[in-house]
């Protein structure tokens, strides 16, 4: 039996509905006559609060209830927010401050929330906002991601909340002592925002004595299990779901305080009670991205093997230890440490720091962009200051079909990858050939063109286990539940043709079902790409369950032995006999006869090991140098996603992924002044991408299919974003090297470019 899908370019059957209008987002369908919630946040980064009153606003028209952190305490909510915290590299406890779903005592950022009021209105809400008394001492800040400075949290010496390593810190000191040839560079990752489509909302209502939770997240399963733990609630009396989500990015992946309040307001009132983010609210509240300062040290022997690879990074966590922060900057970014290289020994050193901006959370990638940005800049840099031509130093240094299964030196294995082939392909239809003539031509007419270069291999897996199940309706369709959430990838649309591939089902009358904890007991969500291929290995297993549960029923109705019965993925097959029916024929004498135990099927399943997808990413870029502007003019791809389900969505991911990854490098960057204050809080100053900025992108498959699940998936989510970040700054290094120029950052704005270039040693000449 064929274990894998026919990876036909299925349309999404989703697209209708959102874009004719019908989409169910969380603002659409929050309850009739929900009391509307207001945040009251902080005006200042840091402050010890000398003054909170909200009598007046208690008393003012509308409002029903006024919650700050002592209302929340004073019902026995739980003020403490969760979040994971590491082991330091020298044994010790990484900081753990409290972080408070409302300020008590002092505030930390800008934009943290205060008090959050409930009114019959919006208006009335914001009104009320406007007669808190509140009085708050400025405290000195600290914004600089850098030990030392005003102390944000005592528990939290020097502001470090931890200092991590892993690899073999001896080991790789030798190799760069022994190295022949040494080249270190270091390379800032600006700060972004997430600004998902849909900003975060919810809303909250009783269903009885219920509590009914909606949330545009990424899973209802760990939304639920805090509400629980917060609210010191019964976990069969609440119901977590999701609707439609207008966009993730794995910042939605995690809780924030505005849900548990709308939560609380909603049992106190016993009324339905609703938040919607509004767009600089979510500039000042959401966990935000990047924010690194990384070093990077590359040991070569003489004939240009890299013998030693180290990596000392500093990131900016912001205020608080947000609920994924502390392991998302480190052991992620270890997953993918050396890259597609073949390096014997490593270290990676990071070490987090407490700032007066908001709670940093990487997302777009989640660690994985990261560390390939940094490595694929280093190699881009290391060829040019070795005088060796960048894509043969990467070739000479791939990790060979031949050694697979590979184990790096951060003790991950790769199961498969032939990445000379996925480079030889890129290369060819990037027309690398032609890249000389082109620049040429650019220079003729006063521009500056640079080609860029990025291999890229990321690890996908999240939670490893998944669960599935099949429910054969009475009007001759079928439902599958699932565990994870979509957040506009096209899951009903994957979902429904893989299980169709895999029965005959057709797949109009499949629904996908997901997101609601009272139909689906357990569940990982979606995050780290996992989607498609654990829930698909989920699917396959539920369909194995069901046709072994389908062959003896039949064989009884058709008075043969369940030996003479096959199935070939649309029909059974019965021995001596012209009768092939359908999965949903079988399902209908299994109803006809009475068997309701036979019209539902359901599996777990766990995957052992991550896989690995990868690829290359070549930018072309013009640079008018009197304008600073950067065009990418073009761009082409060349991916390791193993099998497909279907590639026209893959392809769609990568566009996705490739024009978030554009707009760090070209648009995008998050500033705050010295006191703390967000400079870049709306579209007038925090530069998304634009149509205009985006070229054209060219996307080939080159799969080599995994071992390491049954259908020989690795998964595309995050691909486009890790290879086009380093691929265009490469690009734009390449353009102004001869310029004289040997450091640019992220990101390449014009007034940067520019400045660069008249600064440059040619630039008398």
């Amino acid at each position: 039996m064929e274990k894998f899908g026919k990876s036909q370019p299925v349309k999404r059957v989703e697209d209708v509905r959102f874009l004719t209008g019908a989409g169910r987002y969380v603002d659409d369908i929050a309850p009739a006559g929900a009391l509307h919630g207001y945040v009251l946040r902080s005006s200042v980064a840091h402050g010890e609060i000398v003054t909170l009153d909200v009598g007046a606003a208690q008393a003012s028209d509308g409002v029903h209830l006024v919650v700050t952190a002592d209302d929340l305490e004073a019902a026995g909510v739980t003020l403490a927010m969760g979040a994971t915290v590491l082991t330091n590299r020298d044994g010790s406890k990484a900081a753990a401050p409290m972080r408070p779903l409302l300020a008590k005592g002092r505030v930390r950022f800008v934009g943290e929330p205060i008090a959050m009021i409930f009114a019959e209105t919006l208006a009335q809400a914001k009104d009320a906002a406007e007669l808190v008394e509140l009085d708050i001492d400025d405290l000195d800040v600290h914004v600089t991601p850098a030990p030392g400075g005003p102390v944000i949290h005592p528990e939290a010496p020097e502001n470090i909340a931890f200092d991590w390593g892993i690899g073999d810190e001896a080991a790789t000191k030798a190799a760069f002592e022994a190295a022949a040839n040494v080249v270190e560079v270091e390379i800032d990752d600006n700060r972004i925002i997430c600004n998902s489509m849909e900003p975060r909302g919810c809303f909250a209502e009783m269903e009885g004595e219920r509590l009914h939770f909606c949330v545009n997240g990424q899973g209802v399963w760990g939304q639920k299990r805090q509400l629980v733990a917060m609210l010191g609630l019964d976990e069969e009396n609440v119901r977590v779901t999701n609707p439609d989500v207008g966009g993730g990015f794995g910042m939605k992946a995690m809780s924030y305080p505005e849900y548990f309040v709308t939560a609380h307001a909603t049992r106190v009132l016993g009324r339905a009670c609703r938040w919607m983010s509004e767009r600089t609210e979510a500039m000042l509240s959401d966990n935000a991205g990047r924010d690194l300062v990384t070093t990077v040290g590359l040991a070569f022997d003489a004939d240009h093997r890299i013998i030693g690879y180290r990596v000392e990074s500093v990131c900016n966590l912001g205020a608080y230890n947000s609920q994924f922060a502390q392991p998302i900057q480190t052991e992620l970014f270890s997953k993918v440490l050396t890259g597609c290289y073949d390096i014997p020994v490593a270290w990676l050193g990071v070490k987090g720091i407490y700032t007066n901006t908001t709670q940093v959370d990487a997302y777009r990638g989640a660690g994985r962009p990261e560390a390939i940005f940094a490595l694929e800049r280093a190699m881009d840099y290391a060829a040019r200051k070795l005088g060796v031509d960048a894509w043969e130093l990467r070739r000479k240094n791939f990790i060979r079909a031949a050694q697979m299964p590979y184990t790096s030196p951060t003790d991950v294995t790769y199961d498969v990858g032939d990445f000379a082939k996925v480079l030889a392909r890129v290369e060819a239809e990037a027309d690398r050939a032609g890249f000389s003539a082109r620049k040429a031509a650019s220079k003729a007419q006063g521009k500056l063109r640079g080609q860029g270069l990025c291999y890229y291999i990321e690890s996908i897996l999240g939670d490893p286990s998944e669960g599935a199940k099949v429910v054969f309706n009475e009007d001759g369709t079928a439902d599958i539940y699932v565990g994870t959430q979509s957040n506009g990838q096209g899951h009903e649309t994957v979902y429904a043709q893989f299980l169709s591939d895999q029965t005959g089902i057709p797949a109009e009358k499949i629904t996908v079902i997901q997101g609601d904890s009272d139909l689906i007991k357990q569940g990982g969500g979606t995050g780290g790409s996992r989607s498609v291929t654990v829930q698909n290995t989920a699917t396959l297993a539920t369909v194995d369950v069901m046709i072994a549960a389908f062959t003896p029923f039949l064989a009884d109705e058709m008075d043969v032995s369940a030996d003479q019965i096959s199935f070939d993925h649309e029909t059974f097959r019965i021995e001596g006999s012209n009768v092939t029916p359908t999965v949903l024929e079988v399902a209908e004498m299994a109803r006809a006869a009475g068997r309701a135990d036979l019209l539902t099927h359901e599996a777990r399943a766990t995957l052992e090991a991550r896989s690995f997808p990868n690829g290359a990413h070549v930018a072309e870029i013009e640079i008018d140098p009197d304008t600073g502007v950067v065009e990418i003019v073009k761009y082409t791809v060349t991916d390791d996603f193993g099998n497909l389900i279907n590639p026209m969505l893959a392809e769609g991911q990568v566009h996705g992924g490739v024009v978030q990854g554009i707009g760090q490098a070209i648009t995008e960057r998050v500033v705050y002044d010295e006191d703390g204050q967000l400079l870049t809080a709306s579209f007038m100053d925090y530069g998304m991408p634009r149509a205009d900025d985006c070229p054209m992108i060219a996307f080939y498959s080159e799969p080599v299919p995994s071992t390491n699940n049954p259908m020989g998936m690795k998964g595309c989510g995050e691909a486009g974003t890790i290879g086009a970040l380093a691929a265009v700054a490469n690009a734009v290094l390449d353009a102004v090297w001869d310029e004289g120029i040997h450091k640019i950052d992220m990101p390449f704005t014009p007034q940067r470019v520019w400045a660069h270039l008249q600064e440059r040693p040619l630039a008398a000449e």
